[in-house]
């Protein structure tokens, strides 16, 4: 049995904010993760004015993978320097090189300038997303975890419907370079709120960084990702540097395995994939990933310069995939949370995604408005009915020394197939544009007088006499459909894996509440299992906090009432935080009248539970007793609910089982001394 001093302590406490600080640091946390997620999107239906402006049409798809690339390698990172450091000092450092990102890419000269500014920008936008989970972590209650994960989780899902019409807006009435600046001012406002409001948390074990790891990862995707993007368009396939940089990349992967089966506390550890769930469910993450963002990244392109359509409108046209993605996922989780059955998600997925993909290359410079929306909600239901399904199942079949870094884990993959997803698209696309608009060049030539960079903007494009712009808007239309037929087979390999994918009970937990929105968009968090313990708990607080209490209270054997078991833990959580014991101070916290709470606790020290000493009262021996036996209570009602953890583990789970009992006791006692104090102790 783990005792009160093993699983809590002064430096183990999380701090305690009022609720108008609480909502502060929740309000900068949230304007953060908004950035950070946002410049996922609104670059989008920006690119084709981008390349028209700055050319380089080639690099079009490293505008997208420079800043998901460096946005994947951070979020692995991240999360332990902020153990280190302090999470509150990472959160402004990484809205600091966010916000220089973002001030350099609206300068952007060139095209090299913008991905090089891009990739700063990843590197901010990772520690930004971490960070923010971990600090809600930090401030927010257990009971109340779930519905704040929530709203967090819910950024996602309105960033993937307002970035797209957004960038377009910019690009319409302000300029394209105006998607960038708007962090600006954003990132001031939560600067200064971050400054002000939120506490300094550092971990009290000093954590282990897997650096070798990391470098090696990071070094083998960026060349896997050059690979693709440099190969057959700046070099050919069978070229000494594009074969060379594959066979040193390969070699990276190889020396990463090593490395991570000899690390103390490796990143990705290699007995994940032992489980057959957790390797099927990562590698059909990383098919989603890459399809994904490979569709996301052209269809604004198609839509401009095939159909002519504005920027805005662009915007406007994808809302029935992201609806469809939204309403699809959302489905799935809360399906999944009710019955545990998952694998039917993913195969129609993979149908629907494979399908979506197949249609959009059937789309011509005639379509109409009502047969793109329809293939455009195909493929949101495709990518909607497997996302938010992977993540779930992982985090419910994973043991619980593992559970925080096979969630870490296929985040990571899922970011890496996204990455690898806008290269080998963008190839594809630069492969097929050049010769197709070389060709429209030889047999139709420009007439005189007409700028031959006309044709790179889609505005300017759709100015021409359609005798002028019809075979160029056929070229770009030819590439595009050469993009979207060769992604089907990507959805036809999701397919095919989606049946390998075994179906195993889900943990109760799983079905305490429905699934954070943010679990379905895989927002990339630190391998931490305790935070994912606690949000299982706290679902379970949410749901069943209330009418457990009086049973766990029954059940402890306490000799007090919850009216005393209330005073003694706020005297026991003043205790560990260092802070005033008496009956005005106690007061002041909840502005109410010393004079109220003196029968009560006169009553414990009469009863030997409480001494009054040097103007403060102190907890004794019998008191520590009593709360100690509704600690044990507590945790042996988390222990039976979460029985079907597994046996793996089992010690590391008992230990954070004492952990979180004790903050529930902490959060309790933080609760108004109303008639409602006895809600949860």
């Amino acid at each position: 049995m783990t005792t009160t001093a093993e699983v809590g302590g002064p430096d183990a406490a999380p701090p305690v904010l009022s609720r108008k600080r609480r909502n502060a640091v929740f309000a900068a946390v949230m304007l953060g993760m908004l950035l950070a997620a946002l410049d996922q999107t609104i670059v989008g239906t920006a690119l084709p004015t981008i390349v028209g402006d700055l050319g380089g049409a080639g690099h079009l798809s490293w505008v997208i993978t420079s800043y998901l690339l460096a946005e994947t390698i951070m979020t692995v990172v991240v999360g332990k320097l902020g153990d280190l450091f302090g999470r509150k000092l990472m959160f402004q450092l990484s809205v600091i090189v966010f916000t220089v990102g973002s001030f350099f890419c609206g300068f952007a000269g060139d095209m090299i300038w913008l991905i090089v500014a891009r990739a700063v920008q990843g590197l901010g936008a990772g520690g930004l997303m971490v960070t923010a989970t971990a600090l809600v972590a930090d401030v927010v209650p257990l009971r109340e975890r779930g519905k704040y994960q929530g709203i967090l989780g819910s950024v996602f899902g309105v960033v993937t419907v307002l970035g797209p019409m957004l960038g377009g807006l910019f690009v319409d009435h302000l300029s394209w370079r105006w998607a960038f600046y708007v962090n600006v001012p954003i990132a001031v406002l939560v600067l200064i709120v971050a400054a002000s409001a939120m506490p300094s948390v550092k971990s009290v074990a000093r954590p282990v960084i897997d650096y070798l790891g990391i470098l090696l990862i990071g070094l083998a995707a960026t060349g896997l990702t050059l690979v693709t993007s440099w190969g057959g368009t700046q070099y050919a396939w069978g070229s000494p540097t594009i074969i060379g940089m594959w066979i040193g990349s390969v070699i990276l992967l190889v020396l990463f395995v090593f490395a991570e089966k000899r690390a103390k506390e490796p990143t990705l550890p290699m007995r994940l994939f032992r489980n057959p769930v957790f390797t099927v469910s990562a590698i059909l993450s990383f098919v989603v990933g890459f399809a994904m963002l490979g569709a996301l990244s052209y269809l604004p392109t198609y839509l401009q310069y095939v159909h002519g359509i504005s920027a805005t409108s662009s915007g406007v046209r994808m809302l029935p995939m992201v609806i469809a993605l939204l309403v699809a996922g959302v489905f799935a989780g809360n399906v999944v949370g009710r019955t545990g059955r998952y694998k039917i998600f993913p195969i129609a997925g993979g149908i629907g995604l494979t399908l979506g993909l197949y249609l959009l290359s059937r789309l011509t410079p005639t379509s109409g408005f009502w047969e793109m929306s329809l293939y455009f909600a195909v493929l949101g239901l495709g990518i909607g009915l497997s996302m938010q399904v992977l993540v779930i199942v992982v985090q419910n079949t994973a043991d619980y020394r593992d559970l925080g870094v096979a969630t870490s884990g296929v985040t990571f993959l899922r970011s890496l197939g996204s990455s690898f997803g806008a290269a080998v698209f963008g190839t594809i696309y630069a492969n097929q544009l050049a010769p197709n608009m070389a060709a429209a060049g030889a047999e139709h030539p420009l007439p005189p007088g007409i700028d031959p960079r006309a044709v790179q903007v889609p505005n300017a494009l759709h100015a021409l006499p359609d005798s002028v712009s019809a075979p160029y808007i056929q070229a770009y239309g030819d590439s595009l459909h050469t993009v979207f037929l060769y992604a089907a087979p990507v959805g036809l390999v999701a397919l095919v894996l989606a049946f390998f994918l075994k179906e195993v009970p889900l943990r109760d937990t799983s079905r305490a509440a429905a699934p954070d929105l943010g679990d379905g968009f895989a927002m990339p968090e630190p391998g931490n299992g305790d935070q994912d313990l606690e949000r299982a708990v706290g679902r379970l607080l949410a749901r069943d906090g209330k009418a457990a209490s009086a049973g766990v209270i029954m059940k402890s054997g306490c000799e007090l009432d919850a009216g005393g078991l209330w005073c003694l833990g706020q005297v026991r959580l003043r205790e560990r935080r260092n802070k005033p014991t008496s009956l005005s101070a106690i007061g002041d916290r909840y502005g109410v009248p010393p004079e109220v709470f003196e029968a009560a606790f006169a009553r414990l020290e009469f009863t030997g539970h409480l001494t009054f000493k040097s103007g403060g009262w102190a907890t004794t021996e019998a008191g520590r007793a009593e709360l100690e036996k509704l600690i044990r209570a507590w945790k042996a009602w988390l222990a039976e609910r979460l029985r079907d953890w597994g046996l793996e583990g089992q010690d590391e789970l008992d230990a954070a089982l004492g952990r979180v009992a004790n903050r529930i006791l902490d959060q309790a006692a933080e609760d108004q001394p109303s008639g409602k104090h006895a809600a949860v102790v």
